[in-house]
């Protein structure tokens, strides 16, 4: 049974519920210790001005934990409230983190651990109903999704970091069939129901489900492969301005890109660098570490565009059999190994093709898992949108600041990989596992 299923069975599933979100918290903490457990000069030091030393982030995820459930849920005393603005994202940005006294690795775990024996007993006694917080138990798979949404930022911050490998890799099962995949296909024209009001663990972004009309478009069944930009490198993409939004030409010549971050040419081949080893670059992997601006330049070289935030979720989620949104491309039910590539011990994206179980209706793969997906549009509410639990979630970031970013990584968690999920970032970031597909208005004479 899912999370989602759990609504419609009362009393009974209450037990389930608190088991399942007992083992999803107990399944983000597992992978927080494990993205932490090395050297503790490695924990304190910044490997980035972009990302927080790795200790920030382990007591971070505590912090946030003690206020959301232990203090505000249920009721008790806090823990450490001296700490509070420490662990407050919005009062520190990531580049003056290192400078603040913050806990050792060895005082975070023991913080954070102390915390989660709390948190437990507040499950174990808390009625998971009645207040918005508590309904079907959404302060906890807030936590849940907050502490999995750092996890994938601490897998981005040892992308980063240089030194040899000290995760270990999970190979992935060769699922791509043998059957040929159109390049594009047609999403029909037409009304879809967009956002969500009844996923119980979806945030105050993707809510309210409303109806948005489109006309027919095209969108490709892939992501682009490293080995299409590729051709976009050799084709001077880089070098021609006709091809660039005017702010992204003006960044591509103050920062000097010229290829995706961590890429580099040896003896006449394209190699990368991924988590801390240096390889070929896989041609038939979707391209990743790309910003919005590169993903932008690439689509109008092609001849095509950026989808938009409504053109990628219809793509995902329409069914014109039943003309209803699913929860994923592939249905309602939770994501499984055959549907995609999540959860980050795969350290990479699968190849393009792969995972026809996670098909969606009309055709397209990989829209959930192994590359987030630029899309064209800002962050922006949708009508009706209401801030909850707290604008700083959501709220103070709408705007032209931001592009919207669909679909998770493979070092996303199924938890904050649905098909409603929404990720933002500005256009210039190349530290988030990134990538993008294409798509293209659909002519009159194409869908007669």
């Amino acid at each position: 049974m899912s999370i989602a299923e759990t609504a419609a069975v009362e009393p009974q599933a209450t037990e389930h519920l608190r088991m399942e979100l007992a083992r999803r918290l107990e399944r983000a903490r597992d992978r927080t210790l494990a993205l932490t457990d090395y050297d503790d000069g490695e924990l304190v030091r910044q490997h980035s001005s972009l990302m927080s030393p790795l200790v920030w982030d382990l007591a971070h995820v505590g912090s946030q934990e003690e206020l959301w459930l232990v203090r505000d849920v249920g009721g008790r005393p806090p823990l450490r409230c001296e700490i509070d603005e420490m662990y407050d994202a919005f009062q520190h940005p990531r580049s003056t983190r290192p400078a603040l006294p913050l806990l050792s690795p060895a005082e975070s775990r023991r913080y954070i651990a102390e915390v989660r024996d709390k948190a437990l007993d507040i499950l174990d006694r808390t009625p998971l109903e009645g207040k918005p917080l508590l309904e079907r138990g959404f302060a906890f798979g807030m936590i849940v999704q907050h502490e999995q949404q750092h996890a994938e930022t601490m897998l981005a911050t040892h992308q980063i970091r240089d030194g040899e490998r000290i995760l270990t890799e999970t190979p992935l099962p060769d699922t791509r069939t043998r059957r040929s995949l159109p390049d594009e296909v047609l999403v029909p024209s037409g009304p879809f129901t967009m956002g969500t009001s009844v996923e119980p663990w979806a945030l105050d972004n993707e809510r309210p489900a409303h109806t948005v009309a489109l006309p027919a478009y095209f969108i490709d069944t892939t992501p682009v492969t490293s080995g299409a930009y590729e051709q976009f490198i050799a084709g001077g993409g880089y070098d021609d301005p006709s091809w660039w939004h005017p702010d992204g030409w003006q960044h591509r010549n103050e920062v000097g890109l010229r290829t995706p971050k961590y890429w580099h040419r040896a003896d006449g081949q394209w190699m990368r660098k991924r988590f801390g080893a240096v390889e070929p670059v896989p041609a038939d992997e979707p391209v990743q570490h790309v910003c919005w601006y590169e993903a932008d330049a690439y689509a109008r070289w092609a001849g095509r565009r950026l989808p938009t935030e409504a053109e990628w979720e219809k793509a995902a989620r329409f069914d014109p059999a039943s003309g209803r949104s699913r929860r994923f491309p592939w249905g309602d039910a939770e994501p499984s190994a055959e549907d995609a590539n999540l959860g980050g011990t795969a350290l990479r994206a699968a190849p393009a093709g792969s995972y026809p179980d996670g098909e969606s209706p009309l055709g397209v793969r990989q829209l959930i898992g192994d590359v987030w997906e630029w899309v064209a549009s800002d962050f922006q509410p949708y009508p009706g949108f209401t801030v909850f639990p707290y604008e700083e979630y959501s709220q103070v970031f709408f705007g032209s600041d931001y592009k919207v970013l669909r679909g998770g990584s493979w070092a996303t968690d199924p938890a904050a990989a649905r098909a409603t999920f929404r990720n933002w970032d500005y256009p210039i970031r190349r530290q988030v596992f990134a990538g993008f597909r294409t798509a293209r208005d659909a002519h009159p004479a194409e869908t007669a």
